[in-house]
């Protein structure tokens, strides 16, 4: 997501359009992406820390945006995936 200090006109104006629509109550909107990661093995600690570093250096511009990886389980017994929300 952006920093909330960033300006997001994509939010704002998803925000204006929304009464026009008529959906009220929504006080504010902000606009992120998702990134969705299938590890191969275990989702261990140091498969997180990697995962971490490919959030921080690749996928989110950390300058203006925030980041958190979370982990969903799959389905199978060894499936995970990795959830990278910027």
């Amino acid at each position: 997501m952006l920093k909330p200090e960033i300006l997001d006109p994509q939010g704002q104006a998803v925000q204006r359009a929304l009464p026009r629509l008529g959906f009220e109550g929504i006080a504010d909107v902000r606009q992120g992406k998702r990134f969705e990661l299938e590890v191969e093995g275990p989702v261990d600690d140091a498969a997180l820390a990697r995962i971490h570093q490919i959030a921080e250096t690749f996928l989110a511009n950390t300058v203006i945006e925030d980041f958190s990886v979370k982990v969903e389980v799959g389905e199978g017994a060894d499936a995970a995936a990795v959830k990278a929300e910027s």
